[in-house]
């Protein structure tokens, strides 16, 4: 799957993903990937998403046709998602069904996003969440988390944060691989 991490810290935020695509037990490695990012730029901000490939190239796609999509705050997102779930079903033919008795019809994604007002994360019914600190989504999620808590207090910087999750979830999740990419915001 992936490791993706966010951290702020000293008035930047940073936004670090793994390399490594798997296609259930098939590992496509980044030196074979033509394209092996999972983080693209929209405007100021920075957007990694995590799950199925063609997630991010759709939300790539779909995002660049949106005049000045709005990142600044929790109600913001929620808002922009809100109004792109219908055009993911009717002109990217997403699949909305998730399990029996969800509250809502899902729009089958998770992402992180950094933008000069903070980070924030993206989640299958479109909830937002807006961190503090650090956050990190994927498979290897669980291991950046422990290894940006451990890391907190002693880290210079949010990158150092960012990369020592990351590499935390390289070393120990099987869908996750170096290199890193690292995508710097500045804070406002």
């Amino acid at each position: 799957m992936s490791t993706i991490a966010v951290a702020q810290k000293n008035g930047a935020a940073v936004m670090v993903a793994d390399a490594l695509t798997t296609f259930d037990e098939l590992k496509l490695p980044p030196e074979l990937d033509a394209q092996p990012d999972k983080i693209f730029r929209i405007g100021e901000a920075a957007v990694g998403v995590v799950g199925f490939t063609a997630h991010a190239q759709v939300l790539e796609n779909l995002l660049k046709t949106v005049e000045a999509p709005d990142f600044s705050s929790r109600e913001a997102i929620f808002e922009l998602f809100r109004d792109l779930h219908p055009i993911l079903k009717e002109e990217y033919f997403l699949r909305p069904e998730a399990e029996e008795g969800d509250p809502y019809e899902s729009s089958q994604m998770a992402l992180l996003i950094a933008s000069p007002q903070g980070l924030f994360g993206v989640y299958d019914f479109r909830e937002v969440h807006q961190y503090t600190r650090y956050w990190a989504m994927g498979s290897g999620a669980g291991y950046a988390l422990g290894a940006m808590f451990a890391a907190w207090e002693h880290a210079a910087t949010a990158r150092e944060v960012a990369e020592i999750g990351v590499r935390a979830g390289c070393a120990f999740d099987r869908g996750s691989g170096l290199p890193l990419q690292t995508v710097e915001i500045a804070l406002g």
